[in-house]
């Protein structure tokens, strides 16, 4: 077993180092494991048939509709009314711009799911504007980036989802009520971070808007924030699945898209295109992560990580902070869907051996690789954050250090504390 086991994972570092692509990797990976222990056309329709298998799942339409959902989002003019309201009703503090950063990227990547639609959508508008203002662009790149996270905790998020696959089915509703608590935490957080440095530098307090105009920018915000109550609202109430909200969320943002007249054809063809290719991307590390996780348990991964684990301690606070460490490790080299793919089935066992809710375990998780999305060498969202805000990484590192920190603390109370995720679930069963 050790043989396959390190055919399995130093193939897959090689290939990863080598600049192959990550679903490329673990497919080929999987096939040179697999080539040890069967015959050579036994492996490759295994590993053929796993990939299959593991799109085999209506829960995963929901995937390929939310991502279109959040083109339409990103390009309908959903981000401009968001960002108008955030402004006005925050806007006139002492660095408001930066306040509405975070709450605008919380209610844009909650409603649409995507960090990396937050980062480009609420970067793009706000950056200019902070720039003209006499902000720290760097500053300003590192609460956009940070902030854009918040919306892959708090739902609808496709990562969730993916998360339910990986865990046998772990209830997406339940998943979604717990992300409320440590998204809107870690918002508030970064929040209270950013307003240190606002001090230090002493930014003047903004225009203070009328409660006419705040009233008016909600009422224009308010058909986008409908969307949350319509999907969540629906789930939560069994009236719809995942899948069918994602439908319905794709068919309300259209028609909202509409109203604003912010479409046209030429528009509509690019969004189609741009989500079919992000699919195309993530059914494929889909696809090739479940065939991964099949040949962790046929090698019998999982169990000999368990008995590792459980045998370094028996308190659930020393394994939960080492689990912490590793994915934490783990989101600096690899993006978030296959990392919840492949860790799931090798970390859940012993969570749930430890008595530790598995909706509490998922939240954990995405909150860890999130952090991961903010990091060099491989921070996705971090790479958009920088070319949108047209600086440099070697920059914008010095002012996400202390939001790392402060990214961390929320990690540890939302690990340590698990009321904060699953009280929200607890009320409504």
């Amino acid at each position: 077993m050790m043989l396959e086991v390190l055919i399995l994972v130093v193939s897959f570092l090689i290939l990863l180092s080598i600049g192959v692509p990550v679903a490329w990797s673990i497919g080929i990976s999987c096939v040179l494991t697999m080539l040890v222990s069967i015959d050579s056309m036994a492996a490759y329709t295994t590993v053929a048939q796993r990939m299959a298998t593991g799109l085999d799942s209506f829960s995963l339409l929901a995937i390929p509709f939310f991502i279109l959902a959040g083109q339409i989002m990103n390009q309908g003019g959903i981000a401009t009314k968001l960002i108008d309201f955030a402004k006005a009703l925050i806007g006139s503090l002492p660095g408001g711009l930066i306040y509405v950063n975070v709450i605008a990227a919380m209610l844009f990547g909650a409603i649409s799911g995507s960090a990396v639609a937050a980062t480009s959508a609420i970067g793009g508008i706000l950056g200019p504007r902070m720039e003209k203002e006499n902000y720290s662009r760097e500053f300003g790149a590192a609460i956009n980036v940070t902030a854009s996270t918040t919306g892959l905790i708090i739902p609808p998020s496709n990562v969730l989802i993916v998360y339910s696959l990986a865990s046998g089915g772990v209830s997406i509703a339940s998943l979604f009520l717990a992300g409320y608590i440590p998204g809107i935490l870690m918002g508030l957080a970064l929040m209270l971070t950013a307003a240190f440095w606002i001090k230090k530098k002493k930014y003047p307090a903004g225009e203070t808007s009328s409660f006419k105009r705040i009233a008016f920018t909600f009422l224009d915000a308010f058909p986008s924030l409908f969307l949350l109550i319509v999907v969540i609202g629906g789930i939560v109430s069994g009236i719809f699945t995942a899948t069918e909200a994602s439908a319905i969320a794709v068919l309300y943002t259209l028609i909202l898209s509409g109203i604003y007249r912010q479409l046209n054809f030429k528009k509509l063809y690019s969004i189609f295109l741009n989500s079919v290719g992000t699919t195309a991307i993530v059914m494929l590390l889909i696809a090739t992560s479940m065939s991964m996780s099949w040949v962790m348990s046929f090698e019998n991964i999982p169990q000999s990580v368990s008995e590792v684990l459980l045998g370094l301690s028996d308190n659930k606070f020393v394994i939960l902070l080492i689990i912490n460490l590793l994915l934490l490790f783990v989101g600096t080299f690899m993006d978030m869907t296959p990392a919840i793919l492949i860790f799931t089935p090798i970390f859940l066992p012993v969570m749930e051996s430890l008595g530790i809710d598995p909706v509490h375990f998922g939240i954990i998780m995405v909150m860890n690789l999130c952090v991961g999305l903010c990091t060099p060498p491989v921070g996705s969202v971090l790479f958009i954050g920088v070319s949108v805000a047209k600086t440099s990484i070697q920059k914008i590192i010095k002012p996400l250090l202390p939001l790392y920190l402060v990214m961390a603390i929320v990690l540890m109370l939302v690990t340590f504390i698990p009321a904060i995720s699953l009280w929200l679930p607890a009320l409504f069963e």
